[in-house]
């Protein structure tokens, strides 16, 4: 897609998160996060302080404290609007690290969150995706940069494939769609990665987008269905919170049909992801 849908009119309110559930694939979940690390450059640590960075949409913490891992020093601060994900980040990884930096949680809407203070690093993991136009931001967030500092982020880029197209096919469907309405749609807010290397390009930075299909070979009975319990279907379990019935009459809908499109392996069941990455360093003075 070329362009950001429109936010939509009285947008219910947000998902309910599982940290422990998004944590069952920590492994996979965290392999992009990784490989977007190798790609940031060296920070400016303005004025000779230890670096300041932002993690928006931390999530849990378990790719917030890798930044303390690359950066031991680090004042790192993570933003999420998950009470949930906030309470598992603190207890998990808050406080002070070994290098002598620091690591804190805050909750914030990232689609509102503005700098007040400079970064040297602006980084998002599999976040983005939530907030309605979130290219509007990236000026305020560059702005927010130190000269020489960064912004990064990636973004899922799967959202036609069959995991996904099926879920807003069963939201859609007669049977379902007056209580679920858009919701396997409403969080598709990526651009392509051309139009990001514009967008960024476009504020001066200098630019580096790319794109990764990683083949995951996931374990156990329905691992594609286990996968997006913990992230793509938080909106429609929000929706359905407290019927009982209701949430198993989709779960066994939805399990069906992915089994077909999903079939298991002799090794575990084969679940291609593709994630769109970009990396863009402002200027220095």
């Amino acid at each position: 897609m070329h362009s950001e849908p429109l936010t939509p009119t009285s947008p219910p309110g947000p998902p309910v998160w599982d940290p422990q559930q998004y944590l069952r694939h920590a492994g996979h979940r965290t392999r992009p996060f990784l490989d977007l690390l190798t790609r940031i450059p060296q920070l400016p640590a303005t004025g000779g302080l230890s670096p300041r960075i932002a993690d928006l949409g931390c999530g849990p913490g378990n790719v917030t404290v890798r930044l303390a891992d690359r950066w031991p020093d680090a004042r790192i601060t993570g933003f999420d609007l998950s009470p949930q994900m906030l309470a598992q980040a603190d207890k998990d990884h808050g406080g002070t690290t070994s290098g002598g930096g620091w690591l804190d949680f805050q909750l914030t809407d990232a689609t509102h969150w503005v700098p007040t203070e400079p970064y040297d690093l602006i980084v998002s993991n599999a976040a983005l995706q939530w907030i309605p136009n979130h290219s509007e931001s990236f000026a305020a967030w560059i702005d927010g940069l130190a000269p020489g500092g960064t912004l990064a982020f990636q973004v899922p880029g799967n959202f036609t494939s069959p995991s996904h197209a099926i879920l807003a096919e069963l939201c859609e469907s007669p049977r379902w769609r007056t209580r679920l309405g858009d919701h396997g749609r409403r969080y598709v807010y990526i651009l392509e990665p051309a139009d990001y290397l514009m967008r960024l390009s476009d504020l001066g930075c200098e630019t580096d987008v790319w794109e990764t299909v990683y083949s995951q070979l996931l374990p156990g009975q329905d691992p594609v269905l286990d996968w997006v319990k913990g992230t793509a279907l938080r909106p429609v379990l929000t929706a359905l919170d407290g019927d009982q019935p209701a949430i198993a009459a989709f779960l066994a809908e939805y399990r069906d049909r992915l089994r077909e499109a999903y079939p298991p392996g002799p090794h575990g069941t084969v679940f291609p992801f593709r994630r769109i990455f970009a990396v863009a360093r402002k200027k220095e003075r």
